[in-house]
């Protein structure tokens, strides 16, 4: 599986770069993934405002990244923002498994959209572009989505994931067994190995990971 970031994308904001991770996972009760989310919504409500949240650090410069895309970032948000804002407003997190929940807890821990894809699911090649207005996407638990001007990911059956919102084609089920992990920086690629590092030893502590294969485009 090759994955490509397209022309269109780095012509534009020449920084954007991914850290992928893939690794088999199991899906189980972990116990320790709920102590440590609680712990991280606790954390946000207490320190951050919610209008705080598009001045994040990273956050700001994803922000920037869709305005100059053309995308207003406020209408579309990147999916690391809508965490956040949810937890400054003293919501609590959707838990749906620990394969998916460790990819919030990185997400907030990064600042950055963290994408938890299932491995299997994906078909041949990933092109990562800007969305056009011909492209159909359908966010989990979302419906249609307008995605144009959002950076997505593309395989041969078309777009299954963005920085805003992934679909229900490649998302994790019960039966997932291997995962496809993007961490998205518009700010260079000067972090992503730590980060990498530790989404590694998250999956490897609480989702019985291994075999992991880790690079950074």
């Amino acid at each position: 599986m090759k994955i490509l970031v397209d022309k269109s994308i780095k012509d534009i904001t020449k920084a954007f770069s991914i850290g992928v991770l893939e690794c088999n996972v199991e899906i189980y009760n972990e116990e320790k993934v709920g102590e440590i989310i609680m712990e991280l919504e606790s954390e946000i409500e207490s320190n951050i405002d919610i209008k705080s949240v598009v001045n994040l650090e990273t956050i700001i410069d994803g922000r920037k990244a869709y305005k100059q895309y053309g995308k207003d970032p406020s209408r579309y948000r990147l999916a690391v923002e809508s965490l956040y804002r949810r937890l400054a407003k003293g919501n609590k997190l959707y838990r749906i498994n620990n394969v998916v929940d460790l990819g919030n807890i990185i997400s907030i821990k990064t600042r950055k959209s963290v994408a938890v894809l299932d491995y299997h699911k994906i078909q041949g090649d990933i092109n990562i572009r800007l969305g056009t207005s011909d492209d159909e996407f359908y966010g989990i638990g979302r419906g249609k989505i307008n995605i144009k001007n959002i950076p997505l990911y593309s395989d041969e059956k078309g777009p299954f994931g963005s920085t805003t919102s992934d679909t229900e084609r490649t998302m994790i089920t019960n039966k997932t067994s291997k995962i496809l992990l993007f961490i998205i920086s518009f700010n260079g690629s000067s972090s992503l190995e730590d980060e990498l590092e530790l989404a590694s030893n998250y999956y490897r502590k609480f989702a019985k990971g291994k075999n992991f294969k880790k690079q950074i485009i």
